[in-house]
């Protein structure tokens, strides 16, 4: 099964809207065929395994993170190709949580003979498949906070200037994030002042696949020579803006690619988020990276927006000129503050990353 996670993790931001698997069949000792699902729409990871192990799967035993699909969707249903190809045992990582599957896959098999076993290394398939467990759950989008801080938890030296906290080592590491991320999220004020490209330029070489740039903009304030609106990429730009913008500011950056969506506002004038998150969702996006500022931070987190954190700390102290990584949230007490769990460090250089998952008391 660790094989099977292995090669599913190959697939790591290019399977949307389906989930991350990997397969492995084993004859004896021996391994006669794996694969991962590549892209949705294409033959999914159980079939990759089954062509390439060909007459060697009769009598073997299939190793799969999730269960076989049962249903016709773009591609046939998986149960039924590993029926007829003579596999005799199957071994599952998780129940596909899909309410067209949810166990009738493997109960399928079972009647077919099959001897099937699931929950072997559950936790880690779970884990891998974090964004598609959400959003067939909920409709909306695993949504990752993203930040470079200075040790005083500072994002930048000062205000409305741009400011790196962090080595090369946290870039590199940021740009694999993003290479795995269906979409990137920014607000208005971090395009003014860092004026970013939000595209995954790997350090191997491997070309990176582009996230989707989502720009939350809810005045159309941005430059028409912005990078995220003028640099190319293999993903569209987004932006969110309210209903009452300049037409012709609309149509030129329309005219330079950028697709503009208009929402009806919060109260205070903003983006309502919480939409703009079911709307991702509708479009098929399943896992969100948000890389800031300071105010779309603070109004996520308020919101309880966030699922999961990275965070990467440069060894530098910023001061007080600096801009903190959180505006309009208050944690007020030890109590009610919202906190991260299952958390890990990474030291990346003479950074440190700490990743977690978000907990809120309420």
């Amino acid at each position: 099964m660790r094989i099977a996670l292995k090669e599913a993790r190959k697939g790591l931001g290019r399977t949307s809207p389906n989930p991350c698997v990997g397969s492995v069949i084993v004859q004896g000792d021996e391994i006669v065929g794996r694969g991962y699902h590549k892209k949705a729409g294409t033959p999914h990871a159980e079939i990759h395994a089954l062509r390439q192990a060909g007459a060697k799967a009769k009598g073997a035993t299939l190793y799969v993170t999730l269960e076989p699909c049962s249903h016709t969707g773009r591609t046939p249903p998986c149960c039924e190709a590993i029926a007829v190809s003579g596999i005799t045992r199957l071994v599952m990582g998780m129940v596909d949580p899909n309410p067209l599957v949810q166990g009738r896959g493997a109960e399928f098999l079972k009647m077919k003979g099959v001897l099937v076993q699931s929950g072997v290394l559950e936790a880690e398939c779970r884990a891998l498949n974090r964004p598609f467990i959400k959003h067939i759950s909920t409709g909306r989008p695993w949504v990752v906070m993203k930040a470079g801080l200075s040790l005083d938890g500072k994002i930048t030296y000062q205000r409305g200037k741009q400011g790196w906290m962090t080595s090369a080592e946290s870039l590199a590491a940021v740009h694999r994030l993003r290479d795995q991320a269906d979409a990137i999220m920014i607000g208005k004020g971090t395009v003014a002042i860092d004026d970013p490209s939000l595209t995954a330029r790997l350090s191997s070489g491997r070309k990176g696949k582009d996230p989707i740039r989502v720009i939350v903009d809810s005045r159309l304030s941005i430059s028409e020579n912005a990078k995220v609106v003028n640099q190319k990429s293999n993903a569209p730009t987004w932006i969110f803006c309210g209903l009452d913008v300049e037409a012709g500011k609309k149509a030129r950056l329309e005219g330079r690619g950028a697709v503009i969506f208009q929402l009806d506002l919060a109260e205070d004038g903003s983006i309502d988020l919480q939409k703009l998150l079911d709307f991702l969702g509708r479009k098929g996006v399943l896992s969100l990276l948000v890389e800031g500022g300071s105010r779309l931070h603070g109004n996520m987190l308020r919101q309880q927006l966030y699922d999961y954190a990275y965070l990467f700390y440069g060894p530098v102290f910023s001061g007080n000129e600096g801009v903190a990584l959180l505006e309009g949230y208050e944690g007020l007490y030890r109590e009610n503050a919202v906190k991260l769990d299952e958390v890990r460090s990474k030291r990346l250089g003479n950074d440190i990353m700490i990743s977690g998952c978000f907990r809120y008391c309420s």
